[in-house]
């Protein structure tokens, strides 16, 4: 076999790769299984995680054509060493060791941060759209299942009305036909048998709909209990929102996140936050689109040393598209702790603090009421029924202030923003074709959103450091690993031998031991 696998076959860096991870520490299944433990080995999970590599780094996902490819494929045979795993251990593997699989995918970013792959400083952040294994009829809301409700109730009442005048049309015709009134038939039992099935399916609606209305939740799926409605720009799919924080040295993912809303807003910090934590990074620059604008994510982030770019959205401009003022026309004099109209008057802070629909605490100031009656610009400022204008501030507004003045210079980093975090989905969904997701329910699916990732990075690295340097770079790591283990170990032995030294009785120590320890 190692005539057909050549020395510079990528599928020897899967192997490497593999063997240099601790999959008992990572937490797969059957790892830390001794020899001696009773009933038939399990697979060795090193194996189907190289056949899983192997499988999704060329396009092979589905349990049985990786079945199938392990008996045919010289590649896998030689990887494998020609084992032959059955299609429900392979499936079986990837659904229980989803946590694993998310180890696995993080230690190979620290392996990129090892080797020198990441900068570490400036990441950008964004989301995609994946199809889960489930379709949009498969999922109901509150709107759709009152409108099934209402529409069945239609139908219901339109089928008694149609069973009730054939009942009295077959009355009216066997009481002519005889005179007992004797008899019966028609299409009246089938007409009872659809009502009886229609008011089954409204049965039915009416649970679900109690069922989501206890839950809490907006959406209620039938095949995959986690996967939701996501819809953006219009167009809207049955799946997952897969959010990836991407840095800009080579465009790898150092981390993600499989999360079932369509807005990214509540995304940013908790991103930032994770791809600083894996970086181990003092302070990062993290670039994002403007649907992650809020100011109470800009806060955290903040807070943590995380310096954000995200364009500021302009609204609707209701308030412009009428001829009036909108609050950008007004300054603010943190001096004086006011803000001036654009006749050059002062809004006073009123005292004491309101909070708003989203949970931010917010101080009004206001105008005098004597002023706005006399002012020229009266028309352009205030509404017809107003009497004074009343602006709103944040109590963390200075956070706002500075990031607004930072977004004045980030230009060229927000033109750089959709090179870096647009690669990896455009060569996962394109390349790859990896669009939709083969498992179901959220732990399932991050599990193979990891090896998704896991791939993209591993093969993003082959190209940039090729395969002999990469398998040079894992061994030095992984030599750097065993001697500062050894090196653990021999100080524990030392702490552990003085100790038991220590504990015992003097008549017990011989005259040796006795001159070291003093």
């Amino acid at each position: 076999m190692e005539d057909y696998v050549g020395p510079d076959n990528p599928v020897r860096a899967i192997d490497c790769f593999v063997c240099a991870l601790d999959l008992a520490k990572l937490g797969f299944r059957h790892a830390d299984r001794g020899p001696e433990e009773e009933g038939q080995p399990p697979y060795d999970p090193a194996d189907l995680l190289k056949l899983y590599l192997y499988g999704y780094t060329n396009q092979v996902r589905s349990s049985r054509r990786l079945e199938q490819e392990a008996s045919r494929n010289l590649e896998l045979i030689w990887l494998l060493k020609n084992l032959r795993p059955g299609y429900r251990t392979i499936a079986n593997f990837r659904k229980e060791n989803w946590e694993a699989l998310k180890a696995a995918n993080r230690s190979f970013v620290l392996l990129a941060r090892e080797l020198e792959l990441v900068g570490g400083s400036v990441v950008a952040i964004d989301g995609s759209f994946f199809h889960g294994d489930a379709s949009k009829a498969s999922i109901f809301t509150r709107k759709r299942l009152t409108d099934q409700i209402a529409k069945l109730d239609k139908d219901i009442e339109a089928y008694r009305k149609s069973l009730e005048v054939n009942d009295a049309a077959e009355a009216k015709k066997q009481k002519k036909k005889r005179p007992n009134g004797a008899g019966g038939g028609g299409q009246g039992g089938h007409i009872g048998a659809k009502v009886a099935e229609l008011m089954a399916q409204r049965s039915r609606a009416k649970a679900d709909l109690a069922r989501l209305e206890e839950s809490g939740e907006t959406q209620l799926s039938k095949t995959d209990p986690d996967a939701r409605l996501l819809v953006k720009s219009g167009q809207g799919i049955a799946g997952y929102n897969v959010q990836t924080v991407v840095d800009d040295k080579h465009n790898l993912i150092v981390a993600s996140e499989v999360v079932n809303d369509s807005s990214d807003v509540g995304q940013l910090h908790a991103m930032a936050r994770a791809a600083k934590d894996v970086l181990e990074a003092k302070s990062l620059q993290a670039l994002a689109d403007e649907g992650y604008y809020s100011s109470l994510e800009l806060k955290a982030c903040e807070d943590d040393g995380i310096v954000t770019y995200v364009p500021v959205p302009e609204g609707n401009k209701v308030v412009e598209k009428k001829g009036r003022f909108s609050r950008r026309d007004f300054s603010y004099d943190a001096g004086a702790d006011a803000y001036h109209c654009p006749a050059g008057e002062r809004l006073r802070r009123v005292k004491g603090h309101w909070q708003n629909a989203s949970g931010r605490i917010e101080i009004r100031y206001a105008s005098r009421k004597a002023i706005c009656q006399a002012c020229r610009l009266r028309s352009r400022c205030l509404a017809e029924n107003a009497s004074q204008r009343i602006v709103y501030r944040w109590e963390h507004e200075d956070v706002l202030e500075r990031h607004r003045a930072r977004m004045q210079g980030a230009g060229e980093l927000m033109r750089r923003r959709s090179a870096i975090v647009e690669h990896p989905f455009g060569t996962i969904k394109c390349r790859a074709g990896y669009r939709h997701f083969l498992v179901r329910g959220f732990n399932k699916v991050r599990g193979e959103w990891s090896l998704m990732a896991l791939c993209y990075n591993l093969t993003r690295v082959l190209n940039i450091l090729g395969l002999e340097r990469f398998m040079a770079r894992i061994a030095t790591a992984l030599q750097s690993h065993l001697r500062a283990f050894a090196a653990l170990r021999n100080s524990t032995n030392s702490v552990l031998s003085a100790l038991w030294t220590y504990s015992m009785p003097p008549q017990a120590v011989c005259p040796q031991q006795q001159a070291q320890l003093a």
